[in-house]
C-alpha cells in the first residue's frame, strides 16, 4: 500500500538555562492546531524491532500539582478507551475504567 498523504505534529519545547521545560507548544497540520501551548505533554510510540515502547513525558515547571493529577487521570480514561477501540477487548477496558475511577477517587477528583 503507498502512502497518499502525509500530516506532521511537532512540539516546540523552550528550555531554561538548566534544559528544564518552561514553554511547550504544539502544531498538528490535519488538526488545524497552530502552536498552540499546553503545560505537559505524554508521548509514546512503538518500537516494532524491539518490541517496546519508547516514550518521551515532559511538563513545564509551572505546570499546577492538581491539573497534573487530571490531565493523568484523563490519559487513563482515554487509554482505556483506546485500549478497546484497538482490540475490542471490553472487559480488560472495563477493568482499567475501573482502576480509573479509583484513581480519581484516591485523589479526589470526583466530588
Amino acid at each position: 500500500m503507498a502512502v497518499k498523504h502525509t500530516s506532521k505534529i511537532e512540539i516546540t519545547i523552550g528550555l531554561d538555562e538548566n534544559k528544564i521545560p518552561e514553554k511547550l507548544h504544539w502544531s498538528a497540520q490535519d488538526g488545524a492546531i497552530k502552536n498552540a501551548e499546553t503545560k505537559a505533554i505524554l508521548l509514546s510510540v512503538w518500537d516494532p524491532e524491539k518490541k517496546d515502547t519508547l516514550k518521551v513525558d515532559l511538563w513545564t515547571k509551572d505546570m499546577p500539582v492538581d491539573e497534573m493529577k487530571q490531565f493523568f487521570h484523563q490519559t487513563l480514561v482515554s487509554m482505556a478507551n483506546s485500549f478497546e477501540s484497538a482490540t475490542n477487548d471490553e472487559k480488560m477496558s472495563a477493568t482499567m475504567r475501573d482502576f480509573c475511577d479509583y484513581f480519581a477517587e484516591k485523589l479526589e477528583l470526583i466530588k
